[in-house]
């Protein structure tokens, strides 16, 4: 039996088809910005006010200047810290997560944050819709029958088609609108206990209390209008905060423009380009862009340390990992260091600049987090938690293995071969 369908009809599907087709293509093989710095020779010292200043401008973020931070290495550390301060929370639990996936700790979190609810806490959680998909609506119900909220960050649906590939990949929590954590793992197994026998990932977190905490919780707010409509506002999300301790740090939200560049990508390009003495990189994700990558070439021509940890066999994205080790060619001949993580999986997103700046937060070095995701990361100016993060790298430099130039000259063609396989799908990764 023969179905007509209307020419109107038939004509809007072609042309969403073709849009849709379109965007995809796009997203695979379309330019990435540029980023060329217009004047190198002028970018003030990485220690001045004058560079905080420009920072603070092509960042579009404020300087806070009080605050306190705990680093918290791996989830037997960030996890217990995190529901600490839900079981304590008073007034509000903020939580946008690129990954919640049910199992034991996500159980521990459901448990805490339905408890406060029943209590009278506002608990509102954002969950991406893709990142999250194993997580069904009954699996948070008794949050939600207990006065919770939850909203899934862009759900599949007709008129989202276009800006399907736009996720949120933010990880992070606000208690009160007084703590904040913020870095690189979602709530799942794979950080807490391992998975499959898979040993536990490595990652880093940061709880922070002062100014900054406002701006994540004003960074929550975004995705939390966008899922929900409702604008956050009064005491129990924006209290006054009193904190004397000196500390340097902004916070660094980021979303794509129509051009594709973010605040995220701005940030890690100035601070690259402000190295006066070493650059140090962990990264779960290594895929630069070309100008990204001549950055890195650059630092080491002036005489910098450049150090690049990435994982190893235990990568949980293996073509991923071997499109990155594509790459390493151009540093290797310029004389940066990469090392792969052996032990496990190493998810954390930090990046040192001459043991004075850190960045941590959910950023890959990867076009997907620097174009396409909606990020947030967190910089700090501070000799004492530069040195901390510098010392969590050495340690785990001890566990890794050093990628010689020759090493990679001579790997083998079965690896060359996926090497290709992964750069058609290079944007994408």
């Amino acid at each position: 039996m023969a179905v007509t369908v209307p020419t109107g009809v038939a004509v809007l599907g072609i042309v969403a088809l073709v849009l849709v087709g379109s965007s995809l293509i796009a997203g695979l093989i379309g330019p990435t910005p540029k980023y060329e710095l217009t004047d190198r020779k002028g970018i003030p010292p990485n220690d001045s006010e004058q560079f905080l200043q420009v920072l603070e401008a092509l960042s579009d973020a404020q300087v806070n200047r009080t605050g306190s931070l705990e680093v918290l290495t791996n989830g037997p550390s960030f996890y217990p810290a995190e529901l600490e301060a839900i079981r304590n929370a008073t007034q509000s639990v903020n939580i946008e997560a690129y990954i919640f996936a049910k199992g034991k700790i996500a159980d521990q979190y459901i448990s805490a944050l339905t408890e406060r609810a029943r209590a009278g806490v506002r608990v509102n959680l954002v969950i991406d819709a893709i990142g999250s998909a194993g997580t069904s609506t009954r699996y948070l119900s008794p949050l939600l029958d207990a006065g919770g909220k939850v909203g899934w960050y862009n759900r599949l649906s007709w008129h989202q088609l276009m800006h399907l590939d736009h996720r949120t990949h933010r990880e992070l929590m606000i208690v009160d609108g007084r703590i904040a954590f913020i870095g690189g793992a979602g709530i799942a197994d794979q950080w807490y206990t391992g998975v499959r026998g898979h040993p536990r990932w490595r990652d880093s977190y940061v709880r922070v209390e002062g100014e900054a905490v406002c701006n994540l919780q004003a960074t929550f707010a975004e995705n939390w209008l966008a899922t929900s409509g409702e604008v956050l506002t009064g005491e129990a999300y924006f209290p006054s905060i009193q904190n004397q301790n000196p500390l340097v740090a902004m916070v660094v939200n980021s979303t794509p423009t129509v051009g594709g560049g973010t605040r995220a990508r701005m940030l890690f390009q100035l601070l690259l380009a402000s190295a006066k003495e070493s650059i140090s990189i962990t990264t779960p994700y290594f895929l630069p862009d070309k100008n990204l990558m001549k950055e890195l070439c650059r630092a080491v021509e002036r005489g910098i340390r450049v150090r690049i940890l990435v994982p190893g066999r235990k990568s949980d994205h293996m073509v991923t990992r071997s499109t990155s080790r594509a790459g390493y060619g151009g540093l290797l001949k310029a004389g940066a260091e990469v090392y792969e993580y052996q032990p496990a999986m190493i998810h954390a997103k930090v990046l040192c600049i001459d043991n004075l700046w850190v960045v941590v937060g959910s950023t890959n070095f990867d076009n997907r987090s620097f174009g396409i995701n909606d990020e947030v990361n967190l910089a700090v100016r501070d000799v004492e938690i530069a040195t901390r993060f510098e010392s969590d790298m050495a340690e785990d430099l001890e566990q890794s293995r050093r990628i010689s130039l020759q090493e990679w000259e001579h790997r083998p063609v079965t690896e060359r071969a996926t090497e290709l396989m992964g750069l058609v799908f290079l944007r994408q990764q």
